[in-house]
């Protein structure tokens, strides 16, 4: 009779796995996605948690917040918006925690390491608050040193608060812009 132990290290390789799968599966239903935000808040939340659950694949969850925000609450868009895109990251942060024997070689990933260890969460909360291509290796580092999941969800969900709302009332900017111009 075959016996399986879920040992810590097939744990790891299974949420490794998992993170990737389900980034892919967003990657693939990207152009869906946009649609989602004619779902009010609820489809803000959903198109950003999809969006932000890709590892280095770019989705277009910052348009659908800028859109959104021109038709409903930016503040409210803007908080749904980055709840989504908060959980969203725990798989960049899973990902971490499942493949950190296979992260250690690369530059980019040594160069965000560096700023985390002089910095720690802050690190993850500025690249959280500013669009950059650095936020999954920041997700992916936390989980690879075992950052309590509470403590980074704290630091990104208070960054991405920031970016989210801004987008949200930049769209609301330019339906005001649109509205007395035309």
């Amino acid at each position: 009779m075959f016996k399986f132990r879920l040992t810590k290290k097939r744990f790891g390789l299974l949420l490794l796995i998992l993170s990737l799968g389900f980034g892919i599966l967003a990657y693939f239903l990207k152009d869906q996605i946009v649609y989602l935000q004619n779902l009010g808040y609820m489809g803000l939340f959903i198109a950003n948690l999809l969006g932000s659950a890709t590892i280095l694949l770019p989705l277009p969850s910052f348009a659908t917040t800028i859109a959104a925000g021109a038709f409903l609450n930016p503040v409210l868009a803007g908080i749904f918006s980055a709840t989504g895109s908060t959980i969203g990251e725990l798989t960049g942060y899973y990902a971490g925690r499942g493949g950190e024997e296979l992260i250690k070689k690369d530059k980019n990933i040594k160069r965000v390491q560096k700023w985390m260890d002089k910095y720690g969460l802050w690190v993850v909360f500025v690249l959280a608050a500013v669009p950059n291509p650095l936020f999954d290796l920041a997700g992916i580092i936390s989980g690879a040193s075992h950052i309590p999941v509470r403590k980074y969800l704290i630091a990104v969900l208070s960054g991405k608060l920031i970016k989210f709302i801004l987008l949200a009332y930049l769209g609301f900017g330019v339906l005001k812009i649109f509205h007395y111009a035309f």
